[in-house]
């Protein structure tokens, strides 16, 4: 009879020293326009996601078209990391410059859900209805987000409903950023990953190879 396969502390790769890693990589979301879309607003999303990719953030997105693949190029061309979370269950339906192809089955409402909660930090740019609805779920779950000024859309004429110019509701939950170029706004949001991954989830790894990771991190919990 076989006996369980139980990873300890020697089992880890190589390149750790016996160590588990200090933390995971930051994740930053990038949420904006779907389908075609405007070229200086192509241009920000792949200026956008190069600047991520160079500080070693792993890029995440809706996985489709727009900012989604633009954002997914330029990490893509600068070495970084891809990952789209996909609202079906065929990973062909991502576009081509992913790395993981994230299916969930979920479809476009819950899909973005799931971006959000795999994220340290999110960064918005344009935006229809779809993405003022990711915005929202981001205030109400507790993530940092930069919005990309003069890039249209919802990232334009949100400021005019902001309460004191920084806040989605009277509940103060956490203040939005603004940023004038692609560059400040994922340098911005890399550093928001940071001090958000550091107030809620300090400290190195959990995963000690010695079953789960036990206490459970539980979720971020902001005002309902």
């Amino acid at each position: 009879m076989d006996h369980p396969v139980e990873y300890r502390q020697d089992d880890l790769p190589a390149h750790l020293g016996g160590m588990p890693p200090a933390q995971p990589p930051l994740r930053v979301a990038v949420i904006g326009d779907s389908g075609a879309i405007p070229a200086d607003l192509h241009r920000a999303a792949v200026e956008a996601g190069a600047a991520l990719a160079r500080l070693g953030a792993v890029v995440l997105s809706g996985g489709r078209d727009g900012v989604m693949a633009a954002v997914s190029r330029g990490a893509w061309e600068a070495g970084g990391l891809t990952v789209g979370i996909l609202p079906g269950d065929d990973p062909r339906e991502g576009n081509a410059w992913l790395a993981v192809p994230l299916t969930t089955g979920l479809g476009m409402e819950w899909r973005s859900l799931v971006l959000v909660h795999s994220a340290d930090a999110v960064l918005m740019m344009g935006g229809g209805n779809g993405t003022l609805g990711e915005l929202s779920a981001s205030y109400l779950n507790g993530r940092p987000v930069v919005v990309l000024a003069g890039t249209g859309g919802w990232s334009d004429r949100i400021r005019t409903v902001l309460t004191d110019g920084r806040f989605l509701d009277h509940r103060r939950t956490i203040p939005l950023e603004f940023a004038a170029t692609p560059e400040e706004a994922a340098r911005r949001a890399v550093q928001l990953a940071r001090r958000f991954r550091q107030r809620y989830f300090p400290g190195p790894a959990r995963w000690r190879g010695l079953g789960e990771a036990g206490g459970g991190a539980g979720d971020v919990v902001a005002p309902a």
